[in-house]
């Protein structure tokens, strides 16, 4: 990426709400502590922001660490310096999308897909057509995998097999709709 456009990409980011706020990061490492699914991320929250502030906004956008945020806000929530690490992750699928920078591994921006596409259809996500979903877009394979789990889970109550939609749905398609 060209200089110019990285300077740029950074200068809109950090004019989210809260966005300057990368500057006050301590890296205690409490974000990366404190996240979910870390192991399965090519950089750890800690790491992205030290990232940010050296000017790599290439390799984040580039990691699968972007599109692999569970949205759980623990990082948000923990964090002594107040950073909205979650809203930056938000911020940076924007960009990434805005910019056309995908990740070099596809498989969570098609996780990312597929979740906006079961949340438009039933206003929530709903997790078992979540996974059919993907695995038929990554490996069809992994799907043979998970059905053991599945199976567990749904005779122990734990996961629906018919999805429930919230109510006024139409609102929120419209609502997606302006976003996109």
């Amino acid at each position: 990426m060209n200089p110019e456009l990285s300077r740029k990409i950074f200068e809109e980011f950090k004019k989210i709400p809260a966005g300057e706020k990368i500057n006050e990061c301590i890296q205690c490492g409490t974000c990366s502590a404190s996240c979910p699914v870390a192991a399965a991320m090519e950089n750890t929250p800690r790491k992205i922001i030290a990232m940010l502030r050296a000017d790599r906004i290439d390799e984040v956008l580039k990691s699968n660490t972007v599109w692999f945020c569970a949205s759980c806000y623990s990082c948000t929530v923990r964090c002594p310096a107040g950073i909205k690490f979650t809203d930056f992750m938000y911020q940076l699928k924007r960009i990434g999308v805005k910019y056309r920078i995908k990740p070099k591994n596809k498989n969570g921006l098609k996780l990312a897909q597929c979740f906006c596409d079961t949340v438009n259809k039933y206003g929530r996500d709903f997790e078992p057509e979540l996974l059919i979903r993907y695995n038929l877009r990554t490996n069809i394979f992994n799907f043979f995998k998970i059905i053991p789990l599945g199976l567990k889970l749904f005779l122990t109550k734990r996961m629906p097999i018919f999805p429930s939609k919230v109510k006024g749905i139409k609102n929120i398609r419209k609502s997606l709709e302006k976003i996109k």
